[in-house]
């Protein structure tokens, strides 16, 4: 990995990453929108770092903040059981389960949702990591 001195951290920068990888074993419409679904995450969450995890891309920022995947017939993003129960009326029309979204491939993306869920998980993300902090601090040394 390599930090350009931003807080952006990427796998491999500039060679191809585990998930360009994962990406380029798909074709078609799968293809195409694992290519979307990755992008609409990187343009909300461009501080986090992708990795592949439990075999899937996922996006790590201070821990996995979500993960996606692709299939004969749709899109898997897991967003946690969180994304999913505060968006539960909005994804009412996809499959869903505890932590999982199908998005048919022969649809498009709900790209608006897909935006609004990374950002509920990052600012998730960040408050559960000053939690932290604020308990680490806390701690007294000796």
């Amino acid at each position: 990995m390599k930090n350009n001195g931003t807080s952006e951290v990427r796998e491999n920068e500039g060679n191809e990453s585990s998930i360009d990888s994962y990406i380029r074993t798909f074709s078609g419409k799968a293809k195409e929108r694992l290519d979307e679904i990755r992008k609409i995450i990187s343009e909300e969450v461009p501080e986090a770092r992708e990795k592949i995890s439990y075999g899937m891309p996922t996006y790590d920022l201070f821990g996995n903040l979500v993960h996606f995947a692709g299939y004969a017939n749709h899109i898997g993003f897991y967003p946690a059981p969180s994304g999913v129960e505060n968006f539960k009326k909005e994804i009412g029309e996809y499959k869903n389960s505890k932590g999982a979204i199908q998005f048919p491939i022969d649809a498009s993306l709900p790209e608006q949702l897909i935006r609004r869920i990374v950002r509920f998980r990052k600012d998730e993300n960040i408050k559960i990591e000053e939690e932290r902090k604020k308990k680490r601090g806390k701690k007294k040394i000796g």
